[in-house]
């Protein structure tokens, strides 16, 4: 991990996606937020997601909402990117669509919390107001669907699992 870029973009058909880095600076004043600001003015696309590991919302009781990333919330939001992917809280969690503040809109940016993936899982503390779907004792994995104008999720379930969550948006 040592080689590459810290943060980057790509495209997967019509969408962009940033793997952006938690881990460093996010100030407005950074150079991965001046560098997310210029890629998403240079490269406009109608469909946009974004990942990094420290969730900006969360009802995780072991780490929680973290306002270190409200800069690139409030980015991705002013942009019009349609999803966030993060992991640290290791749980499951699925957030209504919400609006720079963080206070759900019809058409705005949703987080999901995807730490599932084998490590002990954490509980949930007070439950935020925008979370729609919560599981804290069910390992598995988020398949997503990319199309040219919406996206599709599906939590997928370790073997003798049965906790599900799907559904499906369109692009703002």
């Amino acid at each position: 991990f040592n080689n590459g870029p810290s943060y980057f973009a790509y495209n997967v058909g019509s969408w962009r996606i940033y793997a952006l880095n938690s881990e460093i600076a996010v100030s407005a004043t950074s150079a991965q937020v001046k560098w997310l600001k210029s890629d998403l003015a240079t490269n406009p696309r109608k469909c946009v997601m974004a990942y990094w590991h420290t969730p900006r919302w969360s009802s995780g009781k072991s780490h929680g909402s973290d306002p270190d990333m409200q800069v690139l919330w409030e980015t991705l939001y002013n942009a019009g990117a349609e999803l966030v992917l993060n992991g640290h809280d290791h749980t499951y969690e699925r957030f209504t669509q919400m609006n720079a503040s963080g206070s759900a809109v019809k058409q705005g940016l949703r987080e999901i919390v995807v730490g599932t993936g084998g490590a002990g899982l954490y509980s949930f503390g007070t439950v935020l107001s925008t979370s729609q779907v919560r599981n804290s004792s069910t390992h598995g994995v988020l398949k997503l669907t990319l199309s040219s104008t919406g996206y599709a999720w599906n939590f997928i379930p370790v073997a003798g699992k049965s906790f599900t969550d799907s559904g499906s948006t369109s692009c703002r």
